[in-house]
């Protein structure tokens, strides 16, 4: 019984190292894709896939809702990761080389907190709604 539960726990220490590594390289590859967005250089399919990404991440509505147990947090565990990977994957080395000396130049955490920066996509989700509930009252 000792040996089982031991091993059950090591395994959740893995796992819980393992979010923990994935949330800290979001921590950096978000701001990362967010400033390559602004740059001139980036060519558009990059800037497409990144919009649709930093979409995603500050979107309050997820693809699987958080409160199914387990499957609730894979898009935020597997679904976001590779669509970061995906949107750094697709710009180029030399402008992301530039992106992380600038961040570390000039990027403060206090930007994280201001409110407004979620305002695009407040606007994007009620202007979504307003267009499914007109669609849906004229069937009625």
């Amino acid at each position: 019984m000792k040996s089982n539960s031991h091993a059950i726990k090591k395994k959740f220490n893995q796992i819980k190292t393992y979010l923990s590594l994935q949330k800290n390289r979001l921590k950096e590859s978000l701001p990362l894709v967010y400033w390559a967005l602004r740059k001139k250089q980036t060519p558009l399919l990059p800037k497409l896939v990144g919009l649709l990404t930093l979409a995603y991440a500050l979107s309050p509505i997820d693809l699987i809702p958080d409160f199914i147990p387990v499957l609730g947090y894979l898009d935020d565990v597997i679904l976001l990761p590779l669509m970061v990977k995906l949107t750094l994957s697709l710009i180029p080395k030399d402008i992301i080389a530039l992106c992380r000396s600038e961040i570390r130049q000039d990027f403060s955490i206090k930007d994280y907190k201001k409110w407004y920066y979620a305002l695009p996509i407040i606007l994007i989700w009620i202007l979504i709604i307003r267009a499914l509930l007109k669609g849906l009252l004229t069937l009625i």
